[in-house]
């Protein structure tokens, strides 16, 4: 039973990676119709910028948190304001080509000066040690982890569906002409939604560089698994994202005690079926 609480606890702790990760592309799809496949070079970004700032600014930990997904944000609304504004009104594949191919620069720019081997990241002492709970041991750092993962999500969630802020974003999305003629600058509106996503996705990369070492690839094989979340969940939905990236990870944490050779595979077969049975996913709607 220690070993099946173990697999759960690391499924719940991948989840909240995925939940985070899913969100920032929901965002930036389901408002700005951006396929955003550099999302996994952009976490990366985060958890260097955590490195940078540990190594080279003396910031621990804590400062991170803040600053790393200001910092990875900021590039990302500068990626919006020089490359991705220039799609608006083509169809998504001309998005999802050039996400993909600033993944690969970023990637390979990284790869060339940090090689492809990863860099220890140290854990805040606050957060070092476990908590036995008697049926398993906790890491503090991972229970942590999990905890500010579904805060994050939740208040993500509040500000675009429950807050005036979110339903200037949505309509400056849907009807820009119309908002603009309230005097609301669109461009911008635009922007700070794609900075917002960007920064949740460096949060998550701050969040794994304890948990992971950090290095050029660690975004590489994660994003494929999040496209599928984010596919299961339904494209632009946030709260489906969240439910999905929490609930997939807790499956293929099950998987891996009960079949580990399908641990591997299980989120795709699980896309595949719900593509079949509901093309839009669990909480899409038709366009």
């Amino acid at each position: 039973m220690q070993a099946l609480y173990g697999q759960l606890l690391v499924g719940l702790i991948n989840g909240s990676f995925y939940a985070l990760l899913s969100l920032g592309l929901a965002v930036i799809f389901g408002m700005l119709n951006i396929i955003n496949f550099a999302h996994g070079a952009l976490y990366m970004m985060g958890a260097f910028a955590a490195y940078f700032l540990l190594q080279y600014g003396g910031l621990n930990y804590w400062w991170a948190l803040l600053l790393a997904p200001l910092i990875v944000g900021a590039f990302g609304m500068l990626l919006e304001r020089t490359l991705l504004r220039w799609l608006q009104g083509l169809d998504p594949l001309y998005g999802l080509l050039l996400t993909f191919g600033l993944a690969l620069v970023i990637q390979g720019i990284f790869q060339n000066y940090f090689g492809s081997s990863g860099m220890p990241y140290a854990m805040p002492a606050e957060l070092r040690g476990g908590i036995n709970l008697g049926f398993m041991y906790l890491p503090i750092y991972r229970g942590w982890v999990v905890i500010v993962s579904m805060v994050i999500c939740l208040a993500t969630w509040f500000l675009i569906e429950r807050t005036r802020l979110g339903a200037y974003l949505r309509a400056a999305t849907e009807n820009p002409t119309l908002v603009r003629a309230f005097g609301i600058n669109v461009p911008m509106m635009i922007t700070l939604t794609y900075g917002l996503g960007v920064g949740l996705a460096a949060l998550a990369g701050v969040l794994s560089a304890p948990i992971n070492q950090v290095g050029p690839l660690m975004g590489a094989d994660l994003i494929i698994v999040v496209f599928a979340v984010v596919v299961i969940g339904g494209m632009g939905s946030i709260m489906g994202s969240i439910i999905t990236g929490f609930s997939l990870g807790v499956i293929e944490g099950l998987t891996k005690y009960f079949y580990p050779e399908a641990s591997n595979t299980v989120v795709f077969v699980l896309m595949v079926l719900v593509l079949l049975v509901k093309p839009t996913g669990l909480t899409g709607r038709a366009s």
